[in-house]
């Protein structure tokens, strides 16, 4: 490999090259103007940081880790109460507690790195690990002992890649799909939408906007969602409280910034009834496709007028109209996306534990703490 390859680590977003924006120009992730966000208001447990790779003094790669550490966190939900929960909760936190991602948790899909044409994907990786390496010993040297390291969210094409010596002693696994809805090029509104669907589901599209009657749905600005960031939260935790596996909490003006940094980047979709705020969606453009965020929404109302149904159906009209050719629904309730288009895509990790002995068992106590998701996949088109 070629020795003039090196890689230096950045904490701050002021200290990021000047060009860092001109590797990143193909995924708004990657940019300084959302790895600022990141920087002044990730989640409590968590510390991100910035990675530059060079050949000679040209930047030839960036990528982003996050490290963290789940202490105080409960994992596996906060209404799971059940004898198991309690003891991977409690086993987790002794063998995994402080872990270190090579891409964004909080986010899904390959939002790790990128590498110019300057550098081999297998040279930028060699590189990359080469850097978390630097950065696991960094982290203990400030007394902090890195558990795991995760390099998350590959393809299955991007996954050979990682079939090299750098990774041998790493374990691949396959986590839960990204679901993800391809906008067909010959829709050109919402109405090409519902007259694709079958029978049996634009029944239950009319059903859905018929249960929707009262609600008001508008887009926030910026001095609205500080006006009502308190219910905002209130909402978000409500929904991430019943999730089945938590790793962080959103901070309280993590909402804020991203309206600030983006700016017309980032949607914020307040749904109303008699002028009270009963839920929210977020979306953030990224080139052609939309990436659907984060959420909220009070249970009385989500079952009452089917509140997040109507919320997929909106992201998708919203999409089309306005001629983005992909929506990335993530990866949480997947049927439910699956009822309105949208298709699962494989996604692979790597992972590995820093005792060699644990490590060995990985491949068993990964599937012992990856929560079981059983759900059938649906077809609502014609």
């Amino acid at each position: 490999m070629d020795h003039s390859f090196s890689f230096k680590i950045y904490s701050s977003t002021n200290h990021l090259p000047e060009n860092w924006n001109d590797l990143a120009k193909g995924n708004i992730f990657l940019s300084k103007s959302y790895l600022k966000v990141l920087e002044n208001s990730a989640p409590k447990n968590m510390i991100c940081s910035f990675i530059g790779l060079y050949k000679s003094d040209v930047l030839v790669g960036i990528a982003i880790s996050q490290m963290l550490s789940i202490a105080n966190v409960s994992s596996f939900g906060v209404n799971k109460s059940c004898i198991k929960s309690k003891i991977r909760d409690l086993v987790f936190r002794k063998f995994a507690n402080n872990i270190l991602f090579v891409g964004n948790n909080m986010l899904t899909g390959q939002n790790a790195f990128y590498f110019s044409d300057q550098i081999t994907f297998h040279d930028g990786l060699h590189i990359l690990n080469k850097a978390v390496i630097g950065l696991q010993e960094n982290f203990k040297k400030q007394g902090q002992q890195i558990h795991i390291l995760n390099f998350k969210d590959f393809s299955a094409i991007d996954s050979e890649n990682f079939e090299t010596e750098s990774f041998s002693n790493y374990y691949k696994f396959e986590i839960q799909p990204n679901m993800v809805f391809d906008i067909p090029e010959h829709w050109n509104n919402h109405d090409d939408y519902v007259n694709a669907l079958s029978k049996k589901y634009r029944d239950q599209y009319k059903r859905a906007r018929k249960k929707s009657d009262g609600i008001l749905k508008r887009k926030l600005s910026l001095e609205e969602i500080i006006s009502c960031n308190g219910k905002i939260n209130e909402l978000y935790l409500n929904v991430t409280k019943n999730a089945p596996f938590n790793t962080f909490y959103l901070s309280e003006n993590h909402f804020v910034t991203l309206k600030k940094e983006l700016g017309h980047d980032f949607l914020f979709y307040g749904y109303f009834i008699d002028n009270e705020l009963i839920g929210f969606n977020t979306l953030i453009k990224n080139g052609n496709v939309i990436d659907t965020y984060f959420l909220g929404y009070s249970d009385d109302f989500q079952r009452e007028k089917m509140l997040y149904l109507n919320m997929l159906y909106d992201m998708i009209g919203y999409s089309i109209n306005k001629k983005f050719r992909k929506i990335i629904f993530a990866r949480t309730a997947l049927e439910i996306k699956s009822s309105v288009g949208a298709k699962p895509e494989k996604m692979f990790g790597y992972i590995k534990h820093h005792n060699k002995i644990v490590n060995k068992f990985m491949p068993n106590l990964f599937k012992y703490f990856e929560p079981e998701v059983i759900w059938q996949e649906r077809n609502p088109f014609k």
